[in-house]
C-alpha cells in the first residue's frame, strides 16, 4: 500500500477563504463586540445616575474620536449581527443555500449594515443640527 504525503485536513496555507466562513467568523465576533460594548453603556447610564460630573467625564469619553470611533463600531457590528441573523433565520428555513444566493446574500449583508450604520449616523448627525 502506498502511502500519500497529503494533509489530511485543508490547512491554511492552501485553503480558500470563502465569503461564507468569512461572515460566520464576523457574525461571533460582532456578537462578541455588542456585548462588550454594552458594557460602554452601562458605563454611560451608570455615571447619568451619579451625577453631572461622572455623566460629563461618560460624555468627553465617547464624544472624543476614539470613543465615536467605538461607537461606529458598535453601531456597525449592531446592523451586521441584525441583518446576518435575518439571513440565517432563512437558512433555517431552508432556504439560499446556492452558492450563488449565498455569495449574494453575504455581500448585501456587509453593505446593507454599512449602509444602515450610515444611515443611522447621518441622521444622527442631522438631528443634533436641528437642535
Amino acid at each position: 500500500m502506498a502511502t500519500q504525503n497529503r494533509p489530511l485536513s485543508p490547512h491554511l496555507q492552501i485553503y480558500r477563504w470563502q465569503i461564507s466562513s468569512v461572515l460566520s467568523i464576523l457574525h461571533r465576533i460582532t456578537g462578541i463586540a455588542l456585548a462588550v460594548g454594552s458594557l460602554l453603556l452601562v458605563y454611560w447610564i451608570i455615571a447619568a445616575a451619579v451625577g453631572p460630573e461622572a455623566f460629563a467625564q461618560a460624555q468627553n469619553l465617547i464624544g472624543s474620536i476614539l470613543g465615536r470611533l467605538l461607537l461606529f463600531g458598535w453601531t456597525y457590528a449592531l446592523f451586521f449581527h441584525l441583518v446576518n441573523g435575518i439571513r440565517h433565520l432563512f437558512w433555517d428555513m431552508g432556504w439560499g443555500f446556492e452558492l450563488k444566493t449565498v455569495s449574494i446574500t453575504g455581500w448585501t449583508a456587509v453593505i446593507a449594515a454599512l449602509l444602515l450604520t450610515l444611515i443611522a449616523w447621518g441622521l444622527g448627525y442631522w438631528q443634533m443640527e436641528l437642535l
